[in-house]
């Protein structure tokens, strides 16, 4: 097996010191830092493949986040900006009212182990921050967390703000949690939703043209 091939593997068995010890290994052998990112990507998209065939857990979703960030920043020094441009730009939140951010977070993490730029602007995100961030990233998909029903008010609020704000045209909106459906979607007229972290990852991978 390969060098890349490990890394790829120990990333999908969520084995962080095998992963970690393989990385270090990598980069001593001269493999590029961009090179290596990619075996982490690959292994973290069979993670998303495992959780929907139910062999994987929430929890094991977390796990591979931390080992990801983990690996993330050993490689940090070893990646140039011009090696590492972004597959598309998101900006995700939990809306006001609202401060529960785990599926956030796993959602964020899976998004930039695939390529984007994702700016996280927290828990209890007015749409004027929403608004802001849109505007600073360009990003043209805007995710949309909550797990309180209340949230969807904020969230049908947020979506009109993006409108106001003249966004709209150039903006996707996705919504997520717990409570969240298709119903719900229409409701607060984002244009999709993701039922868990791979489906929300893979909808934003079609809406950038990426094969999922």
């Amino acid at each position: 097996m390969s060098k890349l091939a490990e890394i790829s593997r120990a990333m999908a068995d969520l084995d962080r010191e095998h992963m970690l010890k393989a990385v270090n290994e990598a980069l001593k052998e001269n493999l590029s830092g961009q090179e290596i990112l990619r075996s982490c990507q690959d292994g973290m998209t069979e993670v998303g493949a495992r959780f929907e065939k139910q062999e994987y857990f929430i929890s094991d979703l977390i796990v591979s986040g931390e080992i990801f960030k983990e690996v993330a920043t050993v490689l940090e020094p070893y990646l140039h900006a011009g090696d590492t441009k972004a597959v598309g730009k998101v900006v995700m939140g939990t809306v006001k009212g609202d401060i529960h951010d785990i599926g956030k977070d796993i959602v964020v993490n899976m998004l930039k182990a695939s390529g984007f730029d994702v700016t996280d602007v927290g828990v209890d995100a007015s749409p004027a921050k929403f608004i802001e961030a849109l505007k600073q990233s360009g990003a043209s998909v805007l995710g949309l967390s909550g797990l309180l029903t209340m949230a969807f008010d904020s969230m049908r609020e947020t979506v009109a703000a993006v409108e106001a704000a003249g966004l709209r045209g150039n903006v996707k909106v996705m919504v997520g949690g717990g409570p969240v459906d298709a119903n719900v979607c229409r409701s607060v007229r984002a244009d999709g939703w993701g039922a868990d972290a791979p489906s929300a990852v893979r909808l934003v991978k079609q809406w950038n043209g990426i094969a999922a």
